[in-house]
């Protein structure tokens, strides 16, 4: 319960720091800093199924959450509005969303009585958002058989039109 209002209020925050659509997009594709490849595959399964392409990434990570984390805390990108980068413990459909076009059944089951570790937050420059990132771990792999023990980065690029 908590989990979803908090992910609606920072959703809330971020459009409204949010800069007009149609800059050039640059920091989105850059890789984020620490151990992460690049990960097409869950684009494909968890971005919004109309969503334009092109205003998603993700990556993948070896290290669990709290690592991950770790390594965050000194990037001077990461916004910090109330209620973000705070890990919450959430049913896969809460940290996974219902928008993606993946198999919710499927999911589910592979999280059993588990909760996914989900953190959410902004990052941007001089102050404003221009990128949401959803953090999860443990994360499915891309053909939904196992928990991967890394975690999942889902990038929106929020200057992409």
């Amino acid at each position: 319960m908590y989990g979803k209002l908090l992910a609606g209020m920072a959703a809330l925050l971020i459009l409204a720091w949010a800069p007009p659509f149609g800059r050039a997009r640059d920091s989105a594709t850059q890789s984020p800093p620490g151990t992460w490849r690049i990960a097409p595959e869950y684009v494909r399964l968890f971005a919004p199924r109309r969503a334009h392409a092109a205003a998603y990434d993700a990556y993948v990570s070896p290290l669990d959450l709290d690592a991950v984390m770790r390594q965050l805390a000194p990037d001077p990108a990461l916004l910090h509005p109330p209620g973000a980068w705070t890990p919450a413990a959430l049913l896969p459909s809460d940290a996974f969303g219902q928008t993606g076009g993946y198999d919710r059944w499927r999911v589910e089951r592979l999280y059993g009585a588990r909760r996914a570790m989900v953190a959410r937050g902004p990052r941007g420059e001089d102050g404003h958002p221009t990128q949401a990132w959803t953090l999860i771990s443990p994360y499915p792999d891309p053909t939904l058989e196992h928990l991967e023990p890394g975690t999942l980065l889902i990038v929106l690029d929020l200057t992409n039109p």
